[in-house]
């Protein structure tokens, strides 16, 4: 893989606090923005289906998408229009429908009716029904669901501390790897907060991903300062080229997915894109500047002196 030209920069010039400032205080942003939304709302994120519980029509029509939310009682929680065909994805969340822990097969299946008595079917569909999918998920089932993806996220998120200071037998480097780690996922997750992106099964796979990309960053920085020989700027501007290289081209192909993704009406991998290419972003941060600064102190003020 060819390297991009990573200049020199002069740490030099700045103490470790104001290396550490700008990461540190970004992060008290993302973590104000998720405080507040979870004090309006009750949740730091928008829920998906999966973890609300709720129904979902897949809808083939010559109807606009206004037309669409017309044809039921109950107004969507959100139309997804499929770019290219003339198909909608029709959500509705439990919390939207009345009764819906009670009899929610009884409850779809009025949502069913509704389009077939208000929408016309398109040339494509099967059938008289303009409906070519349907899904239930209940609201107990999505509560679990949602329970056993945050295990997931700390269970990962611990196993890579543990690793991390298996590794280096340290507290200091182990301390910044979990904190560039940390970072990582609070600022995407504000991210998300602030444009609405939906917390599903498929942003937590992006929410785990970003984990193991910051950890192989961070772990790169700490193996070339720690490990290797040469000055410690020497060693920080070895792992750069190679860190930096790694991270700039995963961003561009995050950013080239989600616009692919996003002109082709595929909103999930939309999401996915956006999500991993900001949390790259921010790694490169936490790991340059905040990571940088702890690994200083550590080896010039530290305990490693």
């Amino acid at each position: 893989m060819a390297s991009l030209e990573v200049p020199e920069l002069a740490y030099e010039e700045y103490t470790n606090r104001q290396l550490a400032a700008v990461p540190l205080a970004i992060l008290a942003v993302a973590v104000a923005v998720l405080g507040i939304t979870f004090a309006l709302t009750g949740t730091p994120l928008a829920l998906g289906i999966e973890f609300t519980g709720g129904t979902e029509l897949t809808i083939a029509t010559t109807a606009d998408q206004d037309e669409v939310a017309a044809a039921f009682e109950q107004e969507p929680t959100s139309i997804q229009p499929v770019e290219g065909q003339q198909q909608y994805i029709v959500r509705f969340a439990a919390s939207d429908l009345e009764g819906f822990d009670e009899d929610g097969q009884a409850i779809l299946q009025d949502l069913v009716d509704q389009a077939d008595q208000n929408l016309e079917p398109a040339a494509g569909a099967d059938g008289s029904s303009p409906v070519v999918g349907e899904s239930l998920t209940s609201a107990s089932f999505g509560q679990q669901i949602q329970f056993t993806a945050l295990i997931g996220l700390v269970v990962a998120f611990i196993g890579m501390s543990a690793i991390t200071f298996g590794l280096f037998r340290t507290f200091v480097p182990s301390v910044a790897v979990s904190l560039s780690a940390f970072s990582d996922l609070i600022i995407p997750l504000a991210f998300m907060s602030l444009f609405d992106i939906q917390l599903t099964l498929g942003t937590v796979a992006a929410l785990l991903m970003l984990i193991g990309y910051s950890v192989d960053s961070d772990i790169l920085l700490n193996n070339h300062v720690l490990r290797r020989s040469g000055s410690f700027y020497e060693s920080v501007h070895r792992s750069m080229r190679t860190g930096i290289t790694m991270t700039v081209t995963s961003t561009v192909a995050m950013l080239v997915m989600a616009i692919v993704a996003w002109f082709f009406g595929i909103g999930l991998l939309r999401d996915i894109g956006l999500i991993l290419a900001v949390g790259l972003i921010a790694d490169l941060m936490n790991t340059y500047l905040m990571n940088v600064s702890l690994l200083r102190w550590y080896k010039f003020e530290g305990v490693a002196r």
